[in-house]
This record gives structure tokens, C-alpha cells and sequence, in this order.
């Protein structure tokens, strides 16, 4: 009998399990949960694209991306974004436009919720990826314990000591957490028939899944700040990868947060590993009765285990505690607030993947 694939964020291992959480809700106001992206570069001052840097609140990117598209008659092949934002938020973003409908920008804030803040010209439109991160700025309200302010400190020390897990949160695994079975009903029977695009996510969301489990089984061992033999580890400054051949050569590495091991999204051409580290990620295959061989049809890719936190801070309020840190692309800020509150920050929320391109 095969295990339940659907998706609870709860039976997951934390790193800071000897740290008392905050408990409390987050979004109780669009406004609580504040998002700033950090751009891979910033406008150029010439060039056909013209890059606007926009605050949206209780909207998704693509609802502004449709509206640009729609309202302003602007073409979809011509705009571009770096990466998606919550709906239930405050975000500002780059958004890129060609040039030459620039006169038109001023429509945008026909769009409720909209304001643009900044415009400049660049060489090239903004693709999917072109963003160093992510700044939040999150309001956990109505905390459970007196000493919030301490307690949430001392988890933030430890998770910029040895990095924070880098679980995919909930916002990927679609509402219920159902999308992982769905994938796996899809690598079993084969390809079949249906949109070519759901399936691909759906194979996507079984990744994700088959990802985390294999993160906790790496906490779970005493192997999540260290690497083993033929583990694909990266290095957190410039972000090359390479198989470890000799463990206690690279884990004083690990232990300074300089290196980490790399985990599976099965496909047909990654980066494989070898020896213990391939034992590892066989064990969670078989745990499915999966094979490599099943996700023939995805790309493939390797995920780091953890990710670097910076520039945090804690701050009271009369509603209870602001949090503020930056992440790298691609890390979700529901990582870090489970932590904090020790529960499932997002239980009741999703909506859809939108949250920390």
C-alpha cells in the first residue's frame, strides 16, 4: 500500500524543535505581510524596455500582468516579470514593458491596489529568475506567549547560524494538498491524455514533495548541515556545485554554512549523485514505490537543502510581533514563520504558487 501523498506541512521535522514557537496568525491584513524584491539589476537608463517598479495589495501578478496586457493593450509576448507575488500582500515588484508604450503607463493605476513608484529604461525585458530575492516585512498577530519578541530572536539566531530548511511551502502543493497524488496518478499510468500544462505541474508538485521528504530524512539523521560521500553539494557564494568525494574534507565547510548538500527533482538530466548520498534518495523513491525512470518527461534539477538568512529583525506591536529578514530567490518565507510560530503559518490560506519567486 502506497503512503499518503497528500501534502501536511505539520509532519515535517523542524530544525529549531528545542525552541519554543510564537504561535499566532499571519495575514490578517493584506497589509501584514509585506514583500519588497531585490532586483538582479536595476534600469539601465536607456534601452527599448521600460522597466516600472509597482506596489500591488490583494492582487495576484497575473491578475496585473492581464491587466497590462488587456486594459493597456500592451502585448503579452512584451512584458516581463522577474518573479510571482502573493495575492493576500503588500508587494512591489519590476515589471518590464517595451519602451514605446510608455505613455501608457499612466493607465496602470486604473488598476485598484496599483501604484508605480519608479520607471527607467533598460537593454532587455525581464524574464522569470532575474531578482536576487526578497525582502518580508510579516505581521504575527495575536502571539501566544508573553516573551514573543525573545523566543523569535532565538529561532532567527539559529536559522542565520545554520540556514533555514528549504521546504517548499504550502502554495505548491494546491489547495487540500492534493496536487502530489494527482502527480504521482500521472508517473504511474504514463502520459494519457489532458492539458500538457497540468500535468506538468501536477508532476511538479510530486517533486516538491518527494523534495521535502527527503530533507526531513536528512534532519531526521543528523545530516542537514553536513554532506556524506556523492552527495551534489553547492557553494552558497557563488553557487557552483560539485560531487563530494571526501566528507570530512568538505564538512567543515558544511558546519560554516559555506557549503550545502543538494536534494532531487527527478527528471532526465540533473546532476546525480553518488554512493551514500544516491542511497538516500532511493530510500524515498521506494518509500512511493517510485523510480527515476517515471519522471523521464520533467527536466530535472538539483535543490539546495537549506538557504542563508539575512538582515533579520524582530519588533513589537501592540498587535504582536513584526518580522523582517531577506531571502534569496526561490526560498519560501513559510520556512522561516514555521519555525518562528511552530505551526503551519499558511494552514487555511493557499490559494496558488504565487508567493516567493
Amino acid at each position: 500500500m502506497i503512503p499518503d501523498l497528500t501534502f501536511d506541512f505539520d509532519r515535517y521535522p523542524y530544525l529549531c524543535a528545542d525552541l519554543t514557537g510564537t504561535g499566532g496568525r499571519i495575514r490578517g491584513e493584506n497589509r501584514d505581510f509585506q514583500v519588497e524584491e531585490v532586483p538582479a539589476y536595476t534600469p539601465s537608463g536607456e534601452g527599448e524596455h521600460l522597466y516600472l517598479f509597482v506596489e500591488k495589495e490583494g492582487l495576484t501578478t497575473r491578475a496585473v500582468f492581464e491587466f497590462i496586457r488587456d486594459a493597456l493593450a500592451i502585448p503579452e509576448a512584451g512584458i516581463g516579470v522577474a518573479g510571482l507575488k502573493d495575492k493576500r500582500a503588500l508587494t512591489r515588484q519590476w515589471i518590464s514593458i517595451p519602451a514605446k508604450y510608455g505613455g501608457r503607463v499612466k493607465g496602470l493605476e486604473g488598476l485598484p491596489g496599483v501604484r508605480v513608484l519608479e520607471q527607467g529604461l533598460h537593454t532587455n525585458k525581464l524574464r522569470i529568475g532575474h531578482l536576487r530575492g526578497n525582502r518580508f516585512r510579516i505581521l504575527i498577530r495575536d502571539v501566544a506567549v508573553q516573551d514573543a519578541k525573545f523566543l523569535a530572536e532565538a529561532v532567527l539566531r539559529r536559522l542565520e547560524a545554520q540556514g533555514v530548511p528549504n521546504y517548499f511551502g504550502p502554495q505548491r502543493f494546491g489547495i487540500g494538498g492534493l496536487n502530489p497524488q494527482k502527480g504521482y496518478e500521472l508517473v504511474s499510468r504514463g502520459k494519457g491524455r489532458g492539458n500538457p500544462w497540468l500535468k506538468k505541474f501536477l508532476i511538479a508538485s510530486l517533486q516538491s514533495l518527494l523534495f521535502n521528504d527527503w530533507l526531513a530524512l536528512r534532519l531526521k539523521r543528523g545530516l542537514y548541515d553536513r554532506v556524506v560521500r556523492g552527495d551534489v553539494a553547492k557553494k552558497h557564494d557563488s553557487g557552483g556545485e560539485f560531487v563530494v568525494v571526501d566528507p570530512e574534507l568538505e564538512n567543515p565547510r558544511a558546519a560554516r554554512l559555506e557549503i550545502s548538500a543538494m536534494g532531487p527533482l527527478y527528471g532526465k538530466k540533473y546532476f546525480e549523485a553518488e554512493a551514500e548520498a544516491r542511497a538516500l534518495e532511493d530510500e524515498i523513491l521506494a518509500r512511493y514505490a517510485l523510480r527515476r525512470e517515471q519522471f523521464a518527461a520533467r527536466k530535472g534539477a538539483r535543490r539546495v537543502i537549506r538557504f542563508p538568512l539575512t538582515e533579520w529583525s524582530v519588533n513589537e506591536d501592540p498587535q504582536g510581533i513584526w518580522i523582517s529578514f531577506f531571502l534569496p530567490k526561490g526560498a519560501y518565507a513559510t520556512a522561516v514563520l514555521r519555525e518562528v510560530m511552530k505551526t503551519n503559518p499558511e494552514a487555511g490560506e493557499i490559494e496558488a504558487d504565487e508567493g516567493e519567486a
